[in-house]
């Protein structure tokens, strides 16, 4: 399980102070590259190393709760499968312990250079595995 904190400012909320519901992608796609940071993989050196990128293939979203203006949040993210060539988590934005949103996404891994489904290299399989 991967921690990431967020700060909803201003920029993030609409008219009410509320966080706008686009937003909630950001702050998703923030957690699962540092994510993968934490686990040794940097986006510049996945494309230049690997030659591969990984890409949003779908997500399910559940919202619950509002966030509003500079509440400190966290994304929670966890694999819930790993396949060959894509793997699927859970993320949960959190304010403190309650569930604000609730996401299942599936992240394919594609071949940087022609964007075609590829395998996901060992090394980074195992590393999300452990994490």
């Amino acid at each position: 399980m991967f921690e990431f904190p967020v700060r909803v400012y201003y920029e993030d909320t609409d008219a009410g102070g509320v966080v706008y519901h686009s937003r909630y992608l950001n702050f998703l796609e923030r957690a699962r590259t540092e994510w993968l940071r934490a686990a040794g993989f940097a986006q510049t050196a996945l494309r230049q190393e690997e030659h591969v990128l990984f890409v949003v293939h779908s997500m399910q979203l559940q919202f619950k709760k509002p966030a509003k203006l500079d509440e400190q949040l966290k994304v929670v993210s966890h694999l819930i499968e790993m396949g060959r060539g894509s793997f699927s988590c859970q993320q949960l934005i959190k304010r403190e312990e309650t569930i604000l949103l609730q996401a299942e996404v599936k992240v394919a891994c594609v071949n940087a250079d022609s964007f075609k489904p590829t395998g996901i290299p060992a090394r980074i399989k195992i590393a999300l595995e452990s994490s």
